[in-house]
Parts: C-alpha cells; sequence; structure tokens
C-alpha cells in the first residue's frame, strides 16, 4: 500500500454529497409518526406532497419514503441529532400508537437506536467534533455485505468514483470506508450472516466527474437507467478487474448540473409547542454555530 501524501485529509474525492436514501414504506401515517413526530424531521413542504411519497429533510439530507411494499436495508443510518434527550421523549411518546409494528428503540452507550415500523434500524448521535459542525444530517450509512466483499468495493469507489477509500479490519472482517465531501460516509461492514435479497432500496448521490464513472458502467452493461435529466442509475458494485458482482445497491448518480443540487432544505425545531413556544425559533439550522 501507498504511503500517506501530506495532507491527504483535505482531498475531497469526486463523491461529494450523499443527499438521500429511498426506502419504500406500507403506511405514511405510521412513516409520520416515526420520522416526523419521534425522529423530530421535518416533511418537505414543497415537493412530494400527496399521499403517496414524502420526503423528510434532515439537514442538508433527506429520506424519501414511497408508499409501496416497505423495503429494509441490511445496515443501518447514522443521524445526527440536536438534542437526544429531548428525541427519547418523543419516542417513547410514539410507543402506543406503533404497537405491533417492528418499532422499537433504546438509550446505548453513546447514541440512542431506533427502528422504524418496518425494521429499518438508525443510530442517532449528539453532535460532535467526530461529525465537524454537523448539528443535524445524515453523516453516513452502512450497509452490511458478505464477508470477503470490502477490499473489492473500495476498490471500486477508488477506481471508478475516484473517491477516497479505505479498508479496516475488524478480526476475521472487514469494513470499506467511502469518504464522501466534507463529513459523510458510505460504509459497507462484513458479516458472516446472510444478506436479504436486494429490495430495490436507494441512495442518490450528487459527483463532479460525471462521465467518468458513466463510461466504465456503460460499457460494461451495468447502467440500469441511462442519462435523464442530469442523473443516471446503476445497481451492482462490482470488482473492477474480475467484473464479479460484491454487493447490489442502486445509486441515483446526479451531477452537478441538476437542479435539486444543493437545494435549501426546511428544517423545523421540533421542540416547539404550543404551550411553550418561542418567537422565532421556528426552524434549526443544520449547522452548529
Amino acid at each position: 500500500m501507498s504511503e500517506k501524501r501530506a495532507y491527504s485529509e483535505e482531498d475531497v474525492g469526486n463523491i461529494v454529497l450523499l443527499e438521500h436514501l429511498n426506502v419504500q414504506v406500507s403506511d405514511q401515517p405510521q412513516a409520520i409518526l416515526f420520522y416526523i413526530v419521534g425522529l423530530g424531521l421535518t416533511r418537505d413542504p414543497y415537493l412530494t406532497v400527496g399521499l403517496d411519497n414524502m420526503w423528510v429533510n434532515v439537514g442538508e439530507q433527506q429520506f424519501h419514503l414511497p408508499t409501496r411494499g416497505a423495503q429494509r436495508f441490511a445496515g443501518h443510518a447514522g443521524l445526527v441529532v440536536p438534542d437526544p434527550e429531548h428525541l427519547e421523549q418523543r419516542l417513547e411518546s410514539i410507543e402506543p400508537r406503533l404497537k405491533g409494528t417492528q418499532f422499537n428503540w433504546s438509550r446505548e452507550r453513546d447514541h440512542i437506536a431506533a427502528t422504524c415500523p418496518w425494521g429499518n434500524n438508525f443510530r442517532c448521535y449528539a453532535p460532535s467534533e467526530k461529525y465537524g459542525d454537523m448539528a443535524l444530517g445524515i453523516p453516513y450509512i452502512e450497509f452490511l455485505v458478505k464477508r470477503g466483499a470490502a477490499d473489492g468495493i473500495g476498490n471500486f469507489y477508488r477506481e471508478i468514483f475516484r473517491a477516497p477509500a479505505s479498508v479496516e479490519k475488524d478480526g476475521g472482517l472487514s469494513a470499506a470506508r467511502v469518504a464522501i465531501g466534507r463529513n459523510q460516509e458510505l460504509i459497507f461492514r462484513e458479516t458472516n450472516d446472510a444478506i436479504p435479497a436486494y429490495d430495490g432500496h436507494h441512495v442518490a448521490v450528487y459527483v463532479t466527474n460525471f462521465s467518468g464513472p458513466y463510461d466504465f458502467l456503460n460499457r460494461r452493461g451495468l447502467v440500469t437507467e441511462d442519462v435523464r435529466g442530469h442523473q443516471f442509475r446503476y445497481q451492482k458494485i462490482v470488482d473492477p478487474e474480475s467484473g464479479a458482482t460484491l454487493h447490489e445497491l442502486e445509486h441515483e448518480v446526479r451531477s452537478f448540473r441538476h437542479p435539486l443540487y444543493r437545494r435549501n432544505f426546511v428544517n423545523r425545531n421540533p421542540e416547539q409547542t404550543q404551550r411553550s413556544y418561542h418567537r422565532g425559533r421556528d426552524s434549526i439550522t443544520p449547522f452548529e454555530k
């Protein structure tokens, strides 16, 4: 392995923003209870406001939650939230109405673990130096992958997307960490457990070099949706040399010309109530001041 260059930690790779995670839900009222009332997030007031889909703002990121057969990904999403103490109170308040679903939550050593009604897992952290100046957002998503896949996945993102990627060892298993922008990551952690069949959940990312990854994936027949509206999609993460499939996760790859790039997201202050209202505190910033 080549020696680390001086100040390489200041480098930003080709993937500059992880914008959203899309997971289908089967019931919008239950999704509102979990994501809006429980987690304290904000329904996008401008786009996708019907009954068939909901976009949920999390700082500068989003969850997209179409109403269809529910999807579940193996792993968890990390969230930074302004006040974990109030988060506990909100999660406790929604317990009765989500009884009979897979909803659950617990206080762990350094985070609050929460499971949505359909079994997707989240770890909610207080703001800290580890996540830069992020006060509200999605700093990482961790996906579980089969044993032996991490090295090839790291190579895929380094070679195809020119993204800084490292592989860390944990006993006999490994994890590939793909750096995104200032303070985000995609993590692919190996497990000995069986990986559920891929069900169509996806992530959306923005890249500075759009044509390079597209050319590699298109020449190998891996593009699943061709360029339209400044974006394309692919699903299979492959070994760059052998072409063997290492993991499946649809990526919605967007260029900087995409009209939604760095769109301003409204984030409400979930601690505002009618009984304890403070003028001028309806919204919160996703960054620590």
